[in-house]
């Protein structure tokens, strides 16, 4: 009998326990069409409501327990009305991407049939690209939850742009890595350096050491792209790149531009890697304004635990892990293919459980190709 595991729920605010029920309600009828282990929850309360509530941003002992767990999966964090009284707001998940190292921040972007096109020409309809945002430094070293900002009173602020050897040559390896499997699979295999080297020492850096990893990865196609005009790429000609790894902020910009091409943040689904722990949860935020309301999308939600059970089925050695994995993503397919997922957020007419409820019906009907 496969072995159970056990996943870290962090909720959070706003829509996050809505898609969250959505995206463990997927993940578990997957693992049990295709015979993968149960997901045991464990649930962490953290977030803007918590604090409000406590004064602490995470329940006492929850950040360990997150990380003892074989997966963190987390719904949304921050509510706008709830900040610190430097202004910022509530972002406990940032303390954990920093703590347990989750260096690869994996965002996809893939268009669907019958979900909006955002470009007119016809080859934004077969969109499938990866961001690869690290997410442990660059700009976001000095994000507030830190500390790390260098603050005069009232006159001047300094935050801190940090890119280290031992972190950045992690994340090239990984965004390698992940074009030579996307190109196993028959995609392009491309991998894009997105950076400011020439204005920006440390972006000089960063791709300094793109270039030492490529000696390792000789046969893999690579390019390069300063941000700005990556920004205009990704508008001009998307279908252009593979796999664009790139510094923390610049990924957190261009993950939500790339997101619009393909629908909206309800498709933007997200994995945080490190080298022992991994945190999955959908790019958007809590969406406070329809929190209660049964309108959020839960597919960015959805495909994010899709993510999850990829990355269980190569930490826990359970192949059917990855058949449950594959399940999600065919039944999404399958369902904008058969114009049965409608989301409110691009203009249709099902709620986050009419949308939860069709992806489950398609996981029922997906042919089970390797059971």
């Amino acid at each position: 009998m496969p072995e159970t595991v056990n996943i870290a729920l962090i909720a959070g605010d706003g829509i996050g326990k809505d898609v969250s029920d959505a995206a463990m309600a997927v993940a578990d009828a997957a693992c049990a069409r295709t015979g993968a282990g149960a997901l045991i929850r464990q649930p962490i309360a953290a977030g803007a409501g918590y604090f409000q509530e406590t004064g602490n941003d995470i329940e006492p002992g929850g950040e360990e327990a997150a990380g003892d767990a074989a997966a963190i999966f987390l719904g949304a964090i921050g509510l706008p009305s709830v900040r610190h009284t430097d202004g910022t707001e509530i972002s406990p998940h940032l303390r954990l991407r920093d703590r347990y190292q989750l260096y690869a921040g994996v965002r996809p972007v893939r268009a669907y049939p019958n979900a909006p096109q955002r470009l007119a020409d016809p080859r934004a309809a077969g969109l499938d690209m990866v961001i690869l945002r690290e997410s442990t430094e660059g700009l976001f070293y000095s994000a507030a939850v830190h500390g790390r900002a260098i603050v005069d009173g009232d006159t001047e602020v300094k935050d801190i742009m940090r890119i280290s050897r031992s972190t950045t040559e992690k994340l090239h390896r990984f965004g390698f890595k992940l074009a030579e499997r996307r190109k196993a699979k028959g995609k392009p295999g491309k991998l894009t350096c997105v950076d400011k080297a020439n204005v920006f020492t440390s972006q000089a850096f960063f791709r300094k050491i793109f270039d030492e990893i490529h000696t390792e990865f000789p046969d893999t196609n690579v390019n390069y792209n300063y941000v700005d005009a990556m920004a205009l790429d990704l508008v001009r000609q998307p279908w252009e790149f593979d796999v664009m790894v790139m510094e923390n902020m610049f990924g957190d910009i261009l993950s939500d531009l790339a997101g619009g091409l393909v629908g909206g943040m309800g498709m933007a689904a997200c994995a945080e890697i490190g080298d022992e722990v991994g945190l999955f949860q959908p790019a958007h935020g809590s969406a406070p304004d329809i929190m209660g309301q049964d309108k959020a999308n839960p597919l960015a939600s959805i495909l994010s635990g899709g993510l999850m059970l990829d990355y269980l089925a190569e930490t826990t050695g359970q192949e059917r892990f990855a058949d449950a994995a594959k399940l999600v993503d065919d039944a999404v397919d399958k369902g904008f293919a058969e114009n049965r997922l409608r989301p409110m957020e691009f203009g249709g007419d099902m709620g986050t459980k009419a949308v939860t409820q069709a992806v489950l019906e398609c996981v029922d009907e997906v042919l089970p190709w390797s059971m």
